[in-house]
């Protein structure tokens, strides 16, 4: 039985970014630069105020204090102006934030320095050169690097990008992820199901887990057992996609059929992993490109901790994260856990704050002793994944344990 960490080992080294395409900026934001932005122009593009006040010659206000300086006020410039303007000596002009200094002024007084007149202004006090100005390129200057490659561009990058004119720009794509579901008892939800059979409840909950972790996710649903035509399926979604996920099928006669239609695509593995939920598993590459395809418990929460455990990773890290895993904490429980010996066990939990001490509180639900690992309403219901290592198969109440933080709700 292989351990959590060297399976998961195996699966992330099979990451790839998607080959890059060029995006328009403000289709940009959470994916990988895959190139230099280098900026051409430079940013401020002219001498503009830095707040609204006086633009004014420092040298005609620095003896304000010592005695009274009254200078009359040539206009006002607003934000925007196109038309240059030139500052005569002994004058001021009334100055918006943003707008481009007028030739000869040096500095911006403040409002609250001066009396704010209209036509003529009584200086309060004086102001040093290239006061609350901000110069041409004080920002960026031509040749600059903008955003590098390999960086996640976020806020911050988009509006730089389009402070320097960058309409678009080339990044590493989503990864494709393509979701099915095998099963001979799987109807789909538009459909009522009847004696025997169950809803394909895999394909929608792997393929909403998929664009939740940042994939663009390609939901084929139910997919037929016949051999032929199961291959013809996976066959022609490994030619589109960076994973490819299925479903149901991981044990019994079901499998072996899978992986005899599988094995005349590429490699693959089903085994045991030491963990619980979801300890029975498929990893392997397949097609030309050796696409990263997993087979995943046909139990809804097995496969959606699977999922979380070794899937999740893999498309993180395509999207070019650096920390693909969950955040994790360190929290005391509520009550008591029992957890299966010799393998990780992955519980469901509320996480709660406690008001006095600031400490992480967490309670395990759904998984009572002698109760089942297998309901999808407590995995609703839970913000967070108690990890509890192998060797631990009893925590008390009281004790710390490993949280990984599951998405925010509300």
């Amino acid at each position: 039985m292989r351990s959590v960490e060297e399976q998961q080992a195996r699966v992330t080294a099979a990451a790839v970014a998607p080959r890059p395409v060029r995006v328009p900026i403000a289709e940009a934001q959470g994916l990988m630069c895959a190139e230099e932005v280098v900026t051409e122009h430079p940013m401020p593009g002219f001498d503009q105020a830095a707040i609204d006040g006086y633009a004014v010659r420092s040298v005609d206000v620095s003896t304000a204090g010592d005695g009274e300086i009254v200078l009359p006020v040539m206009g006002v410039i607003e934000a925007g102006a196109r038309t240059p303007s030139r500052l005569q000596p002994k004058q001021a002009a009334r100055i918006q934030t943003g707008a481009p200094m007028p030739t000869l002024a040096d500095a911006v007084l403040p409002l609250r320095w001066t009396d704010g007149g209209g036509t003529r202004v009584r200086i309060l006090r004086g102001v040093r050169s290239g006061a609350y100005v901000r110069r041409t390129g004080d920002d960026v200057q031509p040749g600059d690097v903008a955003v590098r490659a390999g960086a996640i561009i976020g806020a911050a990058q988009v509006g730089l990008m389009a402070a320097v004119g960058r309409e678009r720009v080339l990044v590493h794509p989503r990864p494709r992820v393509s979701v099915m579901s095998v099963g001979g008892e799987l109807v789909d939800i538009s459909r009522t199901p009847g004696n025997g059979q169950v809803y394909d409840v895999n394909s929608y909950a792997l393929a909403a887990a998929a664009r939740d972790a940042g994939a663009e996710v390609t939901r084929i649903g139910i997919v037929s057992t016949d051999p032929k035509e199961l291959r013809e399926v996976v066959e022609s979604h490994l030619n589109r996609s960076e994973v490819v996920v299925i479903s149901g099928a991981v044990g019994g006669a079901a499998a072996e059929n899978l992986r005899a239609v599988l094995s005349g695509l590429g490699s693959m593995e089903v085994t045991r992993i030491a963990m619980h939920p979801g300890s029975v598993q498929g990893f392997g590459q397949l097609g030309p490109e050796g696409v990263p395809t997993f087979l995943l418990p046909a139990n809804p929460v097995s496969a959606l901790v699977v999922f979380e455990v070794m899937v999740r990773p893999l498309i993180r890290l395509s999207l070019g994260k650096r920390q693909p895993m969950r955040r994790m904490v360190r929290a005391r429980t509520i009550k008591p856990i029992t957890s299966v010996v010799d393998r990780t066990g992955y519980f469901r939990g509320q996480l709660l704050r406690d008001q006095d001490t600031g400490d992480y509180l967490v309670e395990v639900i759904g998984d009572t002793p002698g109760g089942s690992s297998h309901l999808l309403a407590s995995l609703a219901e839970a913000n967070c994944l108690v990890v509890v290592p192998g060797e631990v198969t009893d925590v008390p109440a009281g004790d710390f344990v490993d949280v990984a933080f599951l998405s925010q709700r509300g």
